[in-house]
């Protein structure tokens, strides 16, 4: 299997700004990529293109040196080899378990007993073989998407494409769910392409993130450098919690991880020559310490095993820390920020 790979996309829909613009990304085979972004930023276009459904406006999508699309050319769907999980299910409620995971094979014209042996091979790998004779309406939520990855694993596609599959599902299930996902890119090998607004499902399922806003894309990167060196104010705000400080620091100063003592000086000893600068500060990265600077207690909500604090500092700005002692609404404590991203 080969690399699929998006060059200079570009989406426009009749004369409104374009919905993806100038969209360069390679995912390498067997790759789980989640395309993460609020809504309207142009995700669930990409994936429609890359799925076939839209054709690029400018720029194209190849499967290794295969072509599938450009403002030209257009291959249709069902000759890409990929397979589509919406978050509808989109099962054929007279149809059997069975027979809608064996739909795709019946289309193709495999043989009766190949595609029997494909489609137990298939439930099995999901763990739906004591449902394989159920209609969809006697399946839970989570059942049904099984169904609808298991239609995905019995043709053996290059590419897995899936729009926003846990929406519909509560808390547990979709908990339950993303164990599915990442037992089936295990299994399958296959390239996956994830769209989804909640960073905690980007976070949790995806070998790499690609963080997209308006339509472009800001950064792409494995979680965990996602997490702790975001590309820019806006990747900042949409990955994980945290508060956006706005600090006087000296231009040729070129570190980016900052630690307390530079922190501190930074909001103690202001450099009004100095320009502005954003840092990313990360709650659990802000502790209750007597030997830090002044902060005043917004508000506290208990979460269970912690409390979630928000605080103002003293030049007004806001800042957001944990603690696992309860703090009165009101108060006055004293915080150290062991770490801190310059953006």
């Amino acid at each position: 299997m080969a690399p699929l790979i998006l060059n200079s996309l570009e989406k426009r829909f009749a004369s409104a700004a374009p919905a993806v613009r100038d969209l360069s990304l390679t995912v390498q085979q067997g790759r789980f990529l989640a395309l993460l972004g609020p809504s309207g930023c142009g995700k669930t276009t990409v994936l429609r293109m890359i799925a076939g459904f839209e054709q690029p406006t400018d720029g194209s999508i190849l499967l290794g040196e295969r072509l599938l699309a450009d403002a030209a050319t257009m291959l249709p769907p069902e000759r890409r080899n990929m397979a589509m999980v919406f978050q509808s299910y989109a099962l054929w409620p007279h149809m059997t378990v069975a027979e809608n995971v064996g739909y795709p094979l019946t289309v193709r014209g495999v043989g009766k007993d190949r595609a029997r042996q494909k489609v137990r091979e298939a439930l099995s790998a999901v763990r739906l073989e004591a449902y394989a004779d159920r209609r969809p309406a006697a399946l839970s939520g989570g059942q049904r998407q099984r169904v609808a990855l298991a239609r995905c694993l019995v043709t053996e596609p290059d590419v897995v494409l899936l729009d926003e599959p846990l929406a519909n599902l509560d808390r547990h299930l979709r908990q339950e769910m993303e164990e599915t996902f990442r037992e089936f890119h295990s299994r399958s090998g296959a390239t996956m392409i994830y769209v989804t607004h909640d960073q905690s499902e980007a976070m949790a399922l995806a070998t790499d993130v690609a963080v997209m806003s308006e339509g472009r894309l800001l950064q792409v990167a494995p979680p965990e450098v996602i997490y702790a060196r975001p590309e820019g104010r806006i990747v900042g705000g949409l990955v994980g919690q945290g508060s956006i400080l706005s600090v006087r620091m000296p231009a040729e100063e070129a570190v980016r991880h900052l630690d307390w003592p530079r922190l501190r000086d930074a909001l103690l000893h202001c450099n009004v020559a100095a320009p502005r600068s954003d840092v990313l500060v990360r709650p659990q990265d802000v502790i209750l310490d007597g030997s830090g600077i002044a902060a005043a207690v917004m508000s506290s909500f208990f979460e269970g095993e912690r409390y979630a604090l928000r605080l103002q500092l003293a030049d007004g700005q806001p800042l957001r820390a944990f603690s696992r002692q309860a703090v009165r609404e009101g108060e006055t404590v004293r915080v150290v920020l062991q770490s801190g991203w310059r953006l």
